[in-house]
């Protein structure tokens, strides 16, 4: 099983997506998602986030919330539990060479039309709302989400 971050650093009703170009044989190439990354050994939720945040993007983050966890099971890839943040404060400059692909701003209004996993639109619509902490699990056959449950 793998952990993982993920968060979705929010300034000026946009988020900063990160469009999945730059790596081969990666499970996200061509999506859209939010920044993150694996544990490292030792690491707990806060610190793999601040961490790959800072790798990804040259931000240091001041303020984030954890707003849910989510379980990734796929007939393609080990099951992963992703801890979902949202960030609204930061310092630092962004990195224009992210290794992981392109960093944009996007206007949340917008977001709905890149391409997006399926399972994302639905924790993203939560987050939009302001739901309060949740436990989702979604299941993937291929790209295609075959089901998903949702528990506060």
């Amino acid at each position: 099983m793998i952990d993982s971050t993920l968060c979705y650093i929010e300034k000026d009703g946009q988020y900063l997506m990160l469009h999945r170009t730059k790596k081969e044989r990666d499970v996200n190439a061509g999506k859209w998602i939010g920044v993150g990354g694996k544990f490292e050994e030792g690491e707990s939720p806060a610190d793999c986030l601040k961490r790959e945040i800072f790798e990804e993007t040259g931000l240091v983050l001041t303020s984030y919330r954890l707003r849910g966890i989510l379980t990734f099971v796929s007939d393609v890839a080990e099951t992963e539990h992703m801890y979902l943040f949202t960030a609204d404060g930061f310092t630092g400059e962004l990195n224009e060479n992210c290794p992981e692909g392109v960093l944009k701003w996007v206007p949340k209004a917008e977001i709905s039309g890149l391409n997006l996993w399926e399972g994302d639109r639905i924790f993203l619509k939560m987050l939009y709302e302001d739901e309060p902490f949740f436990l989702m699990k979604l299941e993937y056959k291929g790209d295609s989400l075959t089901g998903y449950t949702v528990e506060n």
